[in-house]
C-alpha cells in the first residue's frame, strides 16, 4: 500500500511540474516572439530602414528653398 501511494504521489508530482513548465513556456511565448521579431529587424531591416530613409529625404524639399508665390 505505501508503494501505490508513493508511486503516485511522485506520478501527481510529475504531472503537476511538466504543466507547470508547458504553463511558464507559454507564458514565456510572446516575449520571444519579439525578441525574434527585433533580432530580424536588426539583422536584416537595417537596409530598408537605411533606403526608406533615403527615399523620404529625396520627397521633402530643402528648407532652404522658398515656397512657391
Amino acid at each position: 500500500m505505501t508503494v501505490v501511494v508513493v508511486a503516485a504521489v511522485l506520478t501527481w508530482s510529475t504531472v503537476m511540474t511538466v504543466l507547470g513548465q508547458l504553463a511558464a513556456m507559454f507564458a514565456l511565448l510572446p516575449s520571444l516572439g519579439l525578441l525574434v521579431q527585433q533580432l530580424v529587424t536588426a539583422f536584416h531591416g537595417s537596409d530598408a530602414r537605411r533606403n526608406t530613409l533615403t527615399d523620404s529625404s529625396a520627397a521633402v524639399p530643402a528648407l532652404s528653398e522658398e515656397p512657391p508665390r
